[in-house]
């Protein structure tokens, strides 16, 4: 019974690492890496500044895929709507 519950938590793990990755490869390919880093500023502020600003507020989602998708205070994306909420979870997870 123990391995099962040992192989379980590895699973899910494993499983959430590959999202994050396949979500990071996301925001690299939608340009959003040239601008910003996880952990370090770059010309915009790092992935895990912006999560740490919005923890706990209800809104941060709805507000940053509209802040990002609609290119008023942010430059232009190359990312469907789908991709930036996507991104913007993963973000909001760091």
């Amino acid at each position: 019974m123990r391995s099962i519950v040992i192989a379980a938590v590895v699973a899910v793990g494993m499983a959430a690492a590959g999202t994050a990755s396949a979500q990071e490869a996301l925001a690299k390919s939608s340009g959003c890496l040239m601008c910003h880093d996880i952990d370090t500023k770059k010309m915009g502020p790092a992935f895990k500044e912006v999560a740490a600003k919005n923890k706990g507020k209800a809104d941060a989602e709805a507000r940053l895929v509209a802040k990002v998708s609609g290119a008023k205070d942010h430059p232009k994306v190359n990312a469907s709507e789908g991709d930036v909420k996507n991104i913007v979870k993963w973000v909001l997870s760091l």
